[in-house]
């Protein structure tokens, strides 16, 4: 163990109480709430934060409760459905996910993690948070919150490092609990730690209960001087120029007309471009007679 570096059993006890009288009550997150909701829940907070997603989610449960009533519908209103969460290819993901689930699961979303990597979508992080937070499965779930705390509080340093998949797993792993239940709530309390108390610009060390613990506090919160990964800016870019165009077909019943789709942005390079990928990612269908539609 590195010098001045908490012993992995001396944050969980202390984390686990805060979390208990702290943590967000959250729909997804009310016990007996199955693993589809959970599923969408984490497909739909990837890169978008929960008061965008709390009201997405909640329409999303009541009209598609389960995979096999997404899969019966078509993925044009998924996409439609899907609204200003940003990045839509999800949308068609979910959709396609949930066939996957009717067509070689039963409709039940399966418990294993290889399992959930097989299907559309479904990557490492997102396998992980929905065998730990819908069945309760001791494994390392780690997102940008929680690598940032476990930087912190254990590494002593100011923020993450760029990420790396097998590094980031390797050090959440050796703080989880032994007992999967205790484990899968400690993964819970470690991301809404990061997103709450410990954050990226403006932690509150004050109220964290890992304070008199953390190696990075105790070193006198030194600035990082690391390697960073720069944010992407949104104003200007194809993918404002997508969002637009994806806002007239959501907006219209059925298939608009493409000088509907030109008044949208005042670039036509830029735009034919960002229609052009759209039908790439197929989230626009062309039609023969010249319309546009979302895909049925």
């Amino acid at each position: 163990m590195m010098p001045g570096r908490p012993a992995d059993a001396d944050l969980v006890e202390p984390l686990l109480a805060w979390y208990a009288a702290h943590a967000r009550v959250l729909p997804w997150r009310e016990p007996g709430v199955g693993a589809w909701p959970v599923l969408v829940s984490e497909i739909m907070l990837q890169q978008t934060p929960v008061r965008r997603v709390r009201p997405a989610w909640t329409a999303w449960q009541e009209r598609w409760p389960t995979p096999a009533a997404l899969a019966a519908d078509s993925p044009g209103e998924a996409v439609r459905m899907w609204g200003k969460l940003g990045y839509p290819r999800r949308a068609l993901r979910l959709h396609a996910c949930a066939a996957e689930i009717v067509a070689r699961f039963d409709g039940e979303v399966p418990t294993d993690v290889d399992q959930l990597l097989s299907l559309p979508g479904i990557g490492a992080y997102t396998a992980r948070a929905v065998a730990a937070f819908a069945y309760g499965r001791r494994e390392p779930v780690v997102d940008t919150n929680v690598r940032r705390v476990v930087a912190r509080a254990v590494a002593g340093r100011g923020a993450a490092a760029p990420p790396a998949a097998a590094r980031d797993h390797a050090a959440v792993a050796a703080l989880l609990p032994v007992d999967p239940d205790r484990a899968a709530r400690f993964s819970g309390a470690l991301m809404e730690l990061g997103a709450l108390v410990c954050t990226a610009r403006t932690p509150d060390c004050g109220q964290c209960p890992l304070a008199d613990r953390c190696v990075w506090l105790a070193a006198g919160a030194p600035p990082y001087t690391g390697p960073r990964v720069r944010p992407q800016r949104f104003a200007g870019t194809d993918r404002q120029v997508r969002g637009l165009l994806l806002d007239v077909l959501r907006d219209n019943p059925g298939p608009v007309p493409k000088p509907a789709l030109d008044l949208v942005w005042p670039d036509r390079v830029q735009r034919d471009r960002a229609l052009d990928g759209l039908v790439a990612d197929g989230l626009i269908d062309p039609l023969p007679d010249g319309r546009y539609a979302l895909p049925a």
